[in-house]
């Protein structure tokens, strides 16, 4: 299996851009920071599924990309076991985007891996950012060397969003879409379905799939058919 490896510029989907992150300002202003090079603070998210980590980590590599910075997003968990291999891949990248830290958790040679890799990308100059949905000592790595390594990056604490939050989200995400969702359908998303964004964002393609082939507008009575 390849490594995912940038230019994401072309292919990171507008939901995954800086502009279209909802959430903690400040946390996207550090982030977009380390991405375009102002910053070269090391970076390490925290927060539960479907606080944005994700989004502001794609977002990062399509920034650093369309500034003909190397980078690379690297979902972790798709690397559990061999995860030596996928850094090695990126070897001289400027960026760095290592997400769901918690998938390695007590695979040792993994946590070895990623404490050399970390060492090494210091010394070069490279910058990462962490995500993970907790902090360094509560993901269950057995390397404490690793732990402290983690620990010494500059922390940023992700907050869910509210309802209104996500309403939004899905307004705007829908007129990406060219779909309409008046105040009783997004009242009705919001109730009946999975509220994490990525959850509420596959259900926005599936919405546009099934309106475009049955030519039909997006009520609730066609909502209680399709879901």
């Amino acid at each position: 299996m390849n490594t995912p490896q940038l230019p994401l510029a072309l292919r990171t989907p507008p939901d995954q851009r800086f502009e279209a992150f909802h959430g903690q300002a400040a946390v996207r202003d550090a982030v977009a920071a380390a991405a375009c090079g102002e910053s070269g603070d090391w970076l390490y998210l925290s927060g539960v599924a479907g606080s944005g980590k994700t989004h502001l980590l794609l977002a990062a590599c399509a920034e650093a990309a369309a500034l003909d910075r190397r980078a690379a997003y690297l979902p972790l968990a798709a690397f559990a076991g061999r995860l030596a291999e996928a850094l090695a891949a990126q070897e001289g990248a400027g960026l760095l985007c290592l997400d769901g830290l918690e998938a390695i958790a007590g695979h040792r040679e993994d946590e070895e891996a990623l404490f050399h890799f970390h060492n090494r990308a210091r010394a070069s100059g490279a910058v990462v950012l962490y995500a993970a949905r907790g902090n360094p000592a509560a993901l269950g790595l057995t390397l404490p060397d690793l732990v402290t390594r983690l620990g010494q990056c500059v922390r940023l604490l992700m907050e869910p969003l509210d309802d209104a939050g996500r309403r939004e989200v899905l307004r705007q995400r829908a007129a990406r879409r060219g779909l309409e969702l008046d105040e009783a359908v997004l009242d009705y998303l919001l109730r009946r379905v999975d509220r994490d964004l990525a959850s509420l964002t596959a259900l926005l393609d599936r919405l546009d799939k099934a309106s475009l082939a049955a030519q039909r507008r997006i009520t609730i009575p066609f909502l209680r058919d399709l879901i």
